[in-house]
């Protein structure tokens, strides 16, 4: 899950807040799991307390993390990201991780940001559709 898909979330940015909160709403059933990278929650801390502060922010981040498994990101995954087409370091750390992690497929706002993806790339409202949701 992309950083700018949990910022999404916990700023509830509508109209996209509605179809994450949805695809949060089966990971807390049970019924899918998501996992991230670990920079996704340095990035919305980092972002969101910009707005709102650090306590709020970080109270978001800790009920999301309940829902939400952090990837493991080491040499190799940086490593690969520092070498890699991708034009955004940040874009390249979450597909390596979702790679690594063997991970289905990648949710993001911007599938442009990962046209070179060997994993699908999704947004929320394309995810719930092919899922019939």
């Amino acid at each position: 899950m992309d950083p700018n898909v949990i910022l999404d979330l916990l700023a509830e940015r509508h109209p996209i807040y509605e179809p994450i909160a949805k695809i949060v709403s089966l990971a807390d059933r049970k019924e899918l799991s998501l996992l991230t990278s670990p920079i996704s929650f340095t990035t919305a801390e980092y972002v969101l307390s910009k707005f709102e502060t650090k306590e709020s922010a970080l109270l978001k981040l800790q009920k999301f993390s309940i829902l939400c498994q952090v990837a493991e990101a080491n040499q190799e995954t940086i490593d690969k990201s520092l070498f890699s087409l991708f034009s955004d370091f940040e874009d390249a750390v979450q597909y390596f991780c979702a790679l690594q992690s063997n991970c289905n497929l990648n949710l993001t706002r911007n599938k442009m940001d990962f046209k070179n993806s060997a994993i699908p790339i999704f947004t929320a409202p394309e995810f719930l559709a092919s899922i019939g949701s």
